[in-house]
């Protein structure tokens, strides 16, 4: 049985550049020690692209009103063809070293509940890649030099225990809100929430929006506000890599360093997860928007 089982929800092939950065992204995957890889949905071109790369494809999937894969079937789909423990969500345009493999086995070692995430680099990337013998090594040159470490905000990937998720809102995949009920979850549910960016390098191949409604960011899109019901409320949606309360170093899971930032999330957050008070988070939440604004 294999350690951990990848799985995503490809945007259509249609458009030339989604389908070379989702083609590299997938491939690097597949490059992984110890790994299964699912994609789910029936996009223009993801059967083709499936088997192309020697992948597990499920086609159907139950979907949004505009068609967007929902996540609690995308979870269970996982589950269900793949039994291993461990699962990772990963955005399809995300490419990944072996370090991530490595960092899940520094990870279930010491926890058997946790969540990981981290920070991407952005970087723009247009051609099929090669994956020669040292492909590794040449592209984490190139993406110092190159590419950009993304703030703090959204994560690109989760990765997990069987033990954790069993269940989860029928959230979109693809919209703003879900990414930040996963933080929040664990959070509020006591497994460690790991911030893994010191061990874990992940690319993110810049793409504009043009595969969603009039070009839009995802945070702009209605069914984002469906999310944010799903997940109980904004509160519950503005958790990020700041309210992380753990972090991966050379394999270890250590406590989270404190700065201003994080402090102020802390104080922010504490309401919501220990005394169930959207009311009295919000209103810290608001006083620091005005507190910016002096």
């Amino acid at each position: 049985m294999s350690l951990i089982t990848i799985f995503s929800a490809p945007k259509p092939f249609s458009d030339p550049h989604i389908a070379t950065i989702q083609c590299n992204a997938i491939a690097s995957w597949t490059k992984l020690p110890d790994v299964n890889v699912i994609l789910l949905g029936d996009e223009p071109g993801l059967a083709e692209a499936a088997a192309d790369l020697g992948v597990v494809h499920i086609r159907e999937i139950p979907r949004s009103p505009s068609g967007a894969p929902l996540m609690d079937a995308m979870f269970r789909l996982a589950r269900q063809a793949s039994p291993t423990p461990l699962y990772a969500i990963v955005n399809a345009d995300i490419i990944l070293f072996d370090d991530f493999v490595e960092a899940a086995k520094k990870a279930s070692a010491q926890k058997d509940k946790f969540v990981l995430m981290g920070q991407r680099w952005d970087m723009e990337i247009t051609e099929p890649l090669d994956f020669a013998q040292d492909w590794q090594e040449q592209l984490r040159l190139k993406v110092k030099s190159q590419g950009e470490l993304h703030r703090p905000a959204g994560s690109d990937y989760f990765l997990f225990s069987e033990l954790c998720y069993s269940d989860l809102p029928a959230f979109i995949i693809g919209r703003a809100g879900w990414d930040n009920w996963m933080i929040y979850h664990a959070r509020k549910n006591g497994f460690p929430a790991i911030d893994a960016t010191t061990d874990v390098m992940i690319i993110h191949q810049n793409h504009d929006y043009a595969h969603l409604p009039g070009g839009q960011p995802h945070y702009k899109h209605p069914e984002t506000d469906d999310n944010i019901r799903l997940a109980g409320g904004r509160p519950m949606t503005r958790f990020t890599l700041l309210d992380t309360d753990k972090r991966l170093v050379n394999g270890k899971i250590l406590p989270q360093r404190l700065n201003a930032a994080r402090l102020w999330r802390r104080i922010e957050a504490w309401p919501l997860l220990a005394l169930n008070s959207t009311r009295l988070s919000n209103a810290l939440w608001r006083f620091k928007q005005l507190f910016r604004k002096t």
